[in-house]
């Protein structure tokens, strides 16, 4: 199951199906879109996916409330994440007495914080106003002065919609370098069949290789398998993204430990989580290591 309706990040997943990766890997893969009211941790446990696209966030607050669901893979490498404000606002602290919007999310509020604080100023002081998924239409109309939004997607429709917005990637005031998605499965399935994990995570692996490779051509092929996308914003949306699929790393997948740990300490510290989340319980970095 993917986090999102298909867009550019999941570029790797198509070519490989396109191409029959998996068939060669011997795992059979079949897409499954997530609904507006989809709840993919709970068909993970419930073993109606087998595998699926989270935040890193999501896993977290899963896992607090008892979950035992494990990420396999880094999909990306750095945070999509970031606020996004009207021309006039130059620097994240100038939020202080200004409205910005949030989805709701817990992740979201932490996102806004984090770059308010990193450049020294007051998070309380700014004011949350809750908009859910609206991000583009709110701060290009002026209902709000700030969103928090996907810098891949979300973020180059407003540059598009609004000229002259700023924006205010995460990683950058004060949030550490961390994959804002994995590939997650549940602990029963990882126990029973390994193996399927090993390979699903090469079968991927091989996709992403190839768009890295070669991006015009693996935006002809998922724009011939999913229908509605339009090739000019993809490409778009592919050349922004795909330098966070391996950045820092050199490889495509892999989970490293300290990366992880980073994560967890900013996570706990800006409320996603009360206490940091157990990488090692969480994360297993051997299927993503594998065949490398």
């Amino acid at each position: 199951m993917l986090d999102f309706t298909p867009n550019a990040v999941h570029a790797g997943i198509y070519t490989a199906l396109a191409r029959d990766f998996d068939g060669a890997e011997a795992v059979e893969v079949d897409v499954r879109l997530p609904g507006e009211s989809t709840d993919a941790v709970r068909l993970l446990e419930a073993g109606q996916v087998d595998f699926a696209i989270l935040d890193i966030s999501d896993l977290a607050l899963a896992r607090a409330k008892g979950s035992d669901i494990k990420a396999v893979m880094a999909v990306v490498q750095r945070p999509l994440a970031a606020v996004f404000t009207r021309p006039r606002i130059t620097r994240p602290r100038a939020l202080e007495g200004r409205r910005a919007g949030v989805t709701g999310l817990p992740s979201d509020v932490a996102v806004l914080d984090s770059v308010v604080a990193g450049d020294g100023g007051d998070p309380e002081r700014v004011r949350r106003t809750t908009i859910g998924f609206t991000a583009v239409p709110a701060l290009a109309g002026g209902r709000v002065d700030a969103v928090t939004a996907f810098w891949n997607v979300e973020g180059l429709a407003l540059k598009r919609r609004l000229p002259g917005v700023r924006e205010f990637r995460v990683e950058r005031f004060g949030a550490p370098a961390y994959p804002e998605l994995v590939l997650c499965a549940s602990a029963e399935t990882i126990q029973d069949d390994p193996g399927r994990v090993e390979r699903l995570v090469a079968a991927l692996r091989r996709g992403y290789e190839e768009v890295l490779r070669d991006p015009e051509s693996a935006v002809s092929t998922m724009t011939s398998q999913v229908d509605g996308l339009d090739r000019a914003r993809l490409l778009e949306q592919l050349r922004a993204v795909s330098p966070a699929f391996t950045a820092g790393v050199g490889r495509y997948g892999v989970l490293e430990t300290e990366r992880l740990r980073a994560w967890a300490r900013w996570a706990a510290r800006f409320g996603i989580v009360d206490e940091e989340p157990d990488v090692a319980a969480a994360f297993l970095p051997r299927f993503a290591d594998a065949g490398g």
